[in-house]
């Protein structure tokens, strides 16, 4: 499929004309180089946009591929950029990969054209914090996280700040806090505010429920940071838990190599010791028997001070 540049070369080559005559080849060979690339992403994104809307995810991601991040760099393409990055959401949003979702936000924040439009930067930071939430832990996800939580623009959102602070700390959260303090302002919304739509419809359902999985897996990350053995049923209750939904909440985190942990369902205990690589294994070993020899030649060499003084005396 072939685009026709007839009419943007049309505009542009009176412009490159009068650049060549006054002796600026550079400027002119300038603008006609970035005049097709500026074009060829405008049918890019065209071409993204009718496969989404008519659900061609699997197309769509094939032809995002051709469009380099790096073409947004310079501030004249940053309308396709946004264009780009709302289109690259939908996407993501599909296969429910939040952590993409958020990247994509992340890219649209920190655009001028946003930094710039008070209103705009506060709801694109609000979806940056709740699809860093949403996102299940790995060490990518645990690092934007922070990195979102010292972004200076989080202080004209006080009340999504104080929810990260939650998942930053390293301490419980009960969920009947999360619904009784936020659960009406992030599927509502206020007059201060404004409600997004990352908690409507049948989507927003799934999303709170995977919120609910995230407050009980940052549970579980705390837990194990905090003890080496503990009963089940213990754990089950910090974690607002039947016995049977937290150890398969636990071995979710175990499979995916977020813990490191062993269910003895005879004891009923959980014990969250990391297992030993073998080297050290084998140096613990060494300096164990290391320890024994001193301690045998000490006792050694006690009996025979003992003897001889048994000896001088008879």
């Amino acid at each position: 499929m072939e685009v026709d540049y007839s009419t943007t070369v049309d505009e542009k080559l009176p412009e490159c004309e009068k650049l060549a005559k006054s002796g600026k080849l550079n400027e002119a060979l300038e603008i006609l180089m970035q005049m097709e690339k500026t074009e060829k992403v405008d049918f890019i994104l065209e071409q993204m946009r009718l496969c989404l809307a008519k659900q061609d995810y699997v197309r769509t991601q094939i032809i995002s591929k051709k469009i380099n991040a790096k073409f947004f760099e310079d501030e004249s393409t940053h309308d396709q950029k946004l264009k780009y990055y709302q289109l690259m959401v939908q996407l993501d949003l599909h296969e429910n990969s939040y952590l993409s979702v958020c990247r994509h936000y992340y890219a649209i924040y920190d655009t001028p054209k946003v930094r710039n439009d008070p209103e705009k930067l506060k709801e694109t930071l609000k979806r940056i914090v709740l699809y860093i939430i949403l996102a299940p832990f790995n060490n990518e996800q645990s690092d934007f996280l922070h990195r979102v939580a010292a972004d200076k623009g989080m202080e004209h959102i006080p009340l999504f700040r104080e929810l990260l602070e939650h998942f930053t700390t390293k301490e419980i959260i009960r969920w009947t806090e999360i619904g009784t303090k936020y659960e009406a302002e992030l599927k509502q919304g206020s007059a201060v505010n404004l409600v997004t739509e990352v908690f409507q419809g049948e989507d927003g359902k799934r999303r709170w429920q995977d919120l609910k999985n995230r407050v009980v897996e940052h549970n579980i990350l705390v837990i194990s940071s905090y003890y080496t053995l503990i009963r089940m049923d213990r754990v089950a209750q910090l974690l607002d838990l039947s016995v049977d939904d937290a150890e398969e909440a636990l071995s979710k985190l175990v499979v995916s190599k977020a813990v490191t942990a062993k269910i003895d369902r005879l004891v009923g205990v959980v014990s969250f010791a990391l297992a030993k690589d073998p080297h050290e294994v084998l140096n613990d070993w060494v300096t164990s028997l290391n320890h024994l020899m001193e301690l045998v030649g000490k006792t050694t060499h006690l009996i025979n001070k003992e003897e001889m003084v048994n000896a001088a005396k008879a």
